[in-house]
């Protein structure tokens, strides 16, 4: 049995290639010295691969930043503006991802947003009518001849035609369709060069196909494949999926000369129906995903051996593959020294899956595989007992009502009455919560986890870091304010470290955007709260200053979704048991006369199922009720804001109306505030604030773009509904610019209500 991998984490077992990026973004390195580090970790991954006994081991997975852009960097869709700043190519491709002012000019990022149903993000291809699609990078065959040196035989991975042109924004009278002839020569130049090079597998990542297709849309991908497929030559291509299943295309793939085809067993339901009710073709290899990808649990070698033995009767031939990229997992366990051996059995990080192939490429070798040694170990591993189960709490959860879940008085009746408590100015002003993560904040969290300083001195630093933070965002003339989170590590992390039920690791960073990695809690048991968690920092600031305080919290359904979750519960029950913990935290809050409290939902748009069928069933039927549960309990004058941010929401803009909060802010600059004309058109009742400058570029605002955007806004938005703030929080942005945006927003919210 072979084996094969979609793709491998890329920043490094301890993030090496975010710090040098973030060195060379700030000219403390040179550029060589920045491909260098590219170089060593694509080594030191293909070595890794090669070890573990990885037939198919993929290359072109690295990327300094995001694999759609590097494709689109591959293809030449790269829009005049930055074209026009005549930078070396890295830095017009970092301009793309991050945005650009200086000398050569001031142009903002593309737009970013979730990669399908995953936290990581990528950014937006951008194709206008004067777009030519064409082969004009060298990266894909640069990195598959380097692997070739270290004498690593790679299959070069790029993402597809289709998922790149249905991901795309248009920006004339063009659209997909009218580009299919381009990007199919485009592609088939690509093979006809991996031909010439010796590549003996290209992987083709086609996740578009485990969507919702129309028959316009299996047409254009049947056109595009067509003639990309009649240039093929010697090579062969592994036309790969992802995060779902194929149900609206299964024929239509098994139709074409593909020569590989790659199936997600783990999250694609009807995988497994679709290969017995159609068969498999005789000259296609099937690369069968099971081995989880998103998860960090072992694999449970029982239910992956019965899987292949099942599909090998209706097909020829079966590869072992991973389910999707392994991008989404930690890299190594090895750093984790302060988790107990015992947690740790359970645990499959990118390094301990490689280790999971190889055992299952050994087993399956075997006459008689489940009398092997490495199967009973892991039988037993899954017969023991592993999660720590509260009884109270799932008592809680059973016994919830329908009035649990609903607010009095109704949303129209509280507004009238905040109003005429906070008597706020039009158009108030805010920010998301979080203030810049300086490295001496780091080091003062650092320094308390370490033990080298007393409980005492690490809140009196942070009680000096709120009280300066009040200060200058009084001084600015902010309306609502926040105490800055300096006590914080992560918006998900901190309130999994301060709840009952979670298991937390030191090194176990997982890539979300660029240079931002995130470092997932892990759901170990039934979760509670047993000690309030952001009381004490939100009070003191509440004591500095007689503006608005925000008590800042996060949600339990992006808790859930940006944590490893259990396997033995469903996800409404997790979700519930959380919203109750959060629910009491609320409740503190307010009684400590914190009278606005945010509860972001930053990822709430981000499980959602990637079919549209199961939208209610699978998901919003329990993800909007959590929420509704947190704040339900609240008094009508305190006001309940939350954030969501880089993601699709016109499609469930109303049931992000029915989570029942008093004020939401979206992200809105990056995607040139389409969000307003969804919120026009459905009567949205929350009041809302649409980001006015994206946080995730260092760039600085200036007064007279955020004056167009709030004119913008204010055209679709009534005034006594429109609230004013970035569009998300400011942790991982610099002192300087953070300060001088804000001022920005200030003034040039000054100058629009002067135009009232």
């Amino acid at each position: 049995m072979k084996t094969s991998i979609i793709g491998y984490p890329r920043v490094g077992t301890l993030r090496e290639l975010k710090f040098a990026s973030e060195k060379y973004f700030k000219g403390e390195i040179a550029i060589n010295e920045l491909h260098q580090t590219g170089a060593n970790l694509r080594a030191a991954h293909w070595k890794i691969q090669q070890e573990n006994g990885i037939d198919f081991i993929p290359s072109n997975d690295f990327s300094f930043y995001d694999s759609l852009l590097d494709t689109a960097c591959l293809l030449n869709i790269i829009p005049d503006r930055y074209q026009a700043l005549g930078l070396n190519p890295l830095e017009t491709y970092f301009a793309m991802a991050r945005g650009y002012q200086g000398e050569q000019g001031d142009v903002k990022a593309l737009a970013m947003k979730k990669w399908f149903n995953t936290n990581y993000h990528y950014m937006v291809p951008e194709i206008d009518d004067s777009t030519t699609i064409r082969l004009a990078g060298t990266k894909l065959f640069d990195e598959f001849l380097e692997a070739k040196q270290q004498n690593v035989v790679t299959k070069p991975v790029l993402i597809g035609p289709f998922t790149l042109l249905k991901l795309a924004k248009y920006k004339g009278a063009k659209q997909s369709a009218d580009f299919v002839g381009q990007a199919a020569e485009a592609y088939a130049v690509i093979l006809k060069q991996l031909n010439e090079l010796g590549a003996e597998w290209i992987q083709l990542d086609e996740p578009g196909l485990v969507t919702d297709l129309s028959q316009e849309d299996i047409a254009l991908f049947s056109k595009l494949y067509t003639q990309i497929l009649s240039s093929k030559g010697n090579v062969k291509v592994l036309l790969q999926t992802y995060f779902g299943d194929i149900r609206d295309c299964y024929p239509t793939l098994q139709a074409l000369p593909f020569d590989g085809i790659g199936l997600d067993f783990v999250e694609g339901t009807q995988s497994l129906a679709l290969v017995q009710q159609y068969g498999f073709s005789d000259d296609k290899v099937l690369f069968a995903g099971l081995v989880n990808g998103k998860n960090i649990w072992k694999n449970q070698y029982k239910r992956t051996l019965g899987l292949i033995h099942e599909l090998k009767v209706h097909v020829k031939n079966v590869v072992l593959s991973s389910s999707c990229s392994l991008l989404h997992v930690p890299y190594t366990l090895q750093h984790e020294t302060k988790l107990a051996n015992e947690s740790k059995r359970y645990l499959a990080f990118a390094e301990e899956k490689l280790q999971e192939f190889a055992q299952l490429k050994a087993i399956g070798a075997q006459a008689d595989p489940y009398s092997t040694a490495l199967y009973l170990q892991n039988e037993e591993l899954f017969n023991s007992a592993r999660f720590t189960n509260n009884e109270a709490v799932q008592a809680k959860v059973a016994a919830l009502t329908e009035a649990d879940f609903t607010r009095l008085p109704a949303f129209n009746e509280r507004e009238a009455i905040q109003k005429s408590k906070f008597q706020l100015p039009l158009l108030p002003t805010t920010t998301i919560g979080s203030f810049p993560q300086t490295a001496e904040v780091r080091a003062n969290r650092f320094s308390f986890k370490n033990g080298t300083i007393t409980e005492e001195q690490y809140k009196q630093f942070n009680f000096e870091k709120i009280a300066a933070c009040i200060a200058l965002q009084e001084e600015i003339g902010l309306d609502v304010l926040v105490h800055g989170e300096f006590e914080r590590n992560d918006m998900v992390e901190y309130f999994g470290e301060s709840l009952d039920g979670f298991m937390f690791t030191e090194k176990a960073w997982v890539q979300s955007y660029g240079t931002r990695c995130v470092k997932p809690p892990i759901v170990w048991g039934d979760i509670s709260r047993s000690k309030p968690m952001t009381v004490e920092y939100s009070a003191y600031a509440k004591s500095l200053t007689s503006k608005p305080i925000k008590g800042m919290l996060t949600g339990p359904v992006t808790i859930l979704n940006w944590s490893f979750p259990r396997e033995d519960i469903s996800l409404k029950d997790s979700a519930f048991q959380i919203a109750l913990a959060i629910r009491d935290e609320v409740l503190d809050l307010e009684a400590n006369q914190i009278e606005i409290i945010q509860i972001d939902e930053a990822a709430l748009r981000e499980k959602l199922p990637l079919r549209k069928s199961d939208w209610q069933s699978e998901y919003l039927s329990w993800a909007i009720p959590s929420f509704r549960l947190v704040h339900s309990g609240v008094q009508a004058e305190t006001q309940i804001h939350t954030h969501m941010c880089y993601s699709q929401f016109s499609d469930i803009i109303r049931d992000i109306d029915a989570m029942d909060a008093d004020v939401i802010t979206f992200e809105a600059s990056r995607s040139d505030l389409a969000i307003i004309d969804v919120i026009n058109q459905c009567g949205f009742q929350t009041e809302v604030g649409p980001g006015v400058y994206d946080i995730h570029s260092p760039r600085i605002p200036s007064v007279e773009e955020i004056k167009l955007g709030l004119h913008r806004m204010l055209e679709k938005i009534d005034i006594a509904k429109l609230w004013v703030n970035p569009d998300c929080g400011l942790k991982t942005r610099g002192e300087k610019e953070t300060w001088a945006s804000l001022k920005q927003l200030v003034q040039a919210t000054k100058e629009v209500r002067e135009t009232l």
